[in-house]
């Protein structure tokens, strides 16, 4: 048997030595490199992954590109398989400590196979962002051809609704590389270190003459709280992360399978008939329903900050995971506007494309009027919501809390959009719009003509009780209007039937190639 030195090869031992010291480059960053993550509260990227991904469940893909140059540890992205609590999903991050995370060539190349994997294997995906987007010295190889950083997005939206996509944005996302969090279903900011824009500040001073902060044009907290591109913000990257488990929690790994179940729970706080307040323009905090209905500590809510007239959010009910969308009197008297109506919409698509049933808490007085919400558009942003309601096949049902009036009823999975059931609290009202708005709009020049304010005040008041006759709530039971009338501390066992019957439901809702959304 000859010896190791007959037997070794200096190549082979020049090989191992090279491969293992591009092996440590990217294993972790550099003094200076790891002083500036500090300074920032930043994680290096193998750390945020560790507190993803179940221990030792990680398989990394393209370790070594770009290794025969110096500097660009797997040139500034790490992707691979791993497991979040037993489940395999796609990791997709960026590290910033390389060349702040840009993309070349190789970076580009790599996350374009991540994402071919993850459509191959159905894998939800896990997006890591912190990049300053592409590198410009790269530009021929990485932007413009067939595998160029455009395959990227293109794979992102054939990934949309077949498996969840999950951003963490720990830093910047720029220029193109904004849309990346922007395909994804759910975008976790970090503030203070997080932020998306298309030109930096310094460009757009130079292109538009704006003087802006960075914070301004694109920070976390702008994002999720004026535009409604970011929908939860986190303190740090740990936060975020948890924040992204708990989301995943909720969903399936595909379109395909079933969501994952958990061990029922009774809720916080069980519903009284006084949770409700029996007169409309009384304002309540939905969350006090929402808490009385699901499981306990269960309600996962997503752009609490954006639009928060409107309120939506995953929960558990018996242990299954549902969709809550619920009007909240408290903020703006529940009135839907452009931003409600596109923040529902977008959260119904979610639940029909992973066949979680929706709940509606209906407490509406319609969409928003007057000329600058025309100006912007309303009827096209009511009528994305509306066409949302009604093209989901899931399981839905219409909870009617007190008042649904006009196009916010419709807007609410109302009757005329064949919810599973429509279910109304004694509370409920249900009109085209409420007694005050109707009988002024039907006799305003009779109510002018009436000098005598008593006696105006009187006709008024009679016109109003003949409006609310009209529209009494035993009346709209007894022409089929609702399903069901029932007080409240029995609805949560209610829908938990219902939504176990709707559970065989035909999910085909029309044939056609595909929809023209009024967006």
């Amino acid at each position: 048997m000859p010896s190791a030195s007959e037997s070794s090869d200096a190549k082979v031992a020049d090989v191992r030595d090279r491969l293992a010291q591009a092996y440590a480059a990217s294993a972790a960053p550099s003094a200076a490199a790891a002083a500036k993550l500090a300074s920032q509260n930043k994680l290096y990227v193998r750390d945020r992954i560790a507190l993803l991904v179940d221990p030792g469940s990680f398989v990394e893909d393209g370790r070594y590109a770009n290794a025969l140059t110096p500097g660009l540890p797997a040139d500034g992205v790490v992707t691979g398989r791993g497991s979040v609590d037993g489940r395999a999903v796609v990791v997709i991050a960026n590290d910033p400590t390389v060349k702040a995370g840009s993309w070349g060539a190789r970076t580009v190349e790599k996350i374009v196979r991540a994402t071919e994997m993850a459509l191959r294997e159905e894998l939800p995906v896990f997006w890591f962002v912190d990049s300053a987007g592409a590198r410009i010295t790269d530009q021929v190889e990485m932007f413009p051809g067939r595998r160029g950083a455009g395959r990227i997005f293109h794979n992102q939206v054939a990934l949309s609704g077949k498996v969840p996509q999950i951003c963490c944005l720990f830093g910047p996302s720029a220029a193109g590389g904004a849309y990346i969090p922007s395909f994804c279903d759910l975008i976790i900011m970090v503030e203070g270190n997080a932020s998306m824009y298309l030109g930096s500040p310094r460009m757009a001073e130079m292109v538009v003459g704006e003087r802006v902060s960075l914070e301004e044009m694109g920070g976390a907290r702008m994002h999720c709280t004026v535009s409604g591109v970011g929908d939860l913000l986190a303190t740090d990257d740990a936060e975020a992360i948890d924040l992204a488990k708990i989301y995943f929690s909720y969903l399936p790994s595909s379109w395909q399978l079933p969501s994952p179940t958990y061990h029922p729970e009774p809720p916080t706080r069980p519903l009284t008939r006084h949770t409700v307040p029996e007169r409309e323009s009384v304002p309540f905090d939905i969350h006090e329903v929402i808490d009385g209905l699901v499981d306990k500590d269960s309600f996962f809510e997503l752009k609490p900050l954006f639009a928060p007239e409107i309120v939506i959010g995953l929960a558990h009910m018996h242990g299954q995971s549902v969709g809550i969308v619920a009007n909240n009197s408290a903020v703006k008297g529940g009135v839907l506007f452009s931003d409600s109506a596109d923040k529902a919409s977008r959260f119904i698509w979610l639940c029909d494309a992973f066949s979680i049933p929706l709940i509606y808490l209906a407490d509406v007085p319609g969409f928003m009027i007057g000329s600058g919400v025309e100006r912007g558009g309303i009827i096209r942003h009511g009528a994305k919501m509306v066409a949302a309601v009604a093209s989901a096949t899931v399981p839905q049902l219409c909870v009617v809390v007190r008042k649904a009036y006009g196009a916010g009823l419709y807007a609410m999975g109302g009757p005329g959009f064949s919810p599973d059931a429509t279910i109304a609290l004694p509370t409920a009202r249900i009109a085209v719009m409420g007694p005050e708005a109707a009988v002024n709009a039907v006799y305003a020049n009779k109510i002018a003509e009436i000098e005598d304010p008593t006696e105006r005040a009187e006709f008024i008041d009679q016109m109003r009780r003949e409006y609310e006759t009209d529209v009494d709530l035993e009346r709209l039971a007894a022409d089929l209007v609702v399903d069901q009338v029932i007080e409240a501390e029995d609805l949560r066992e209610e829908l938990a039937k219902r939504l176990a019957y709707a559970a065989r439901r035909d999910r085909h809702f029309a044939v056609k190639r595909r929809d023209i959304p009024p967006v």
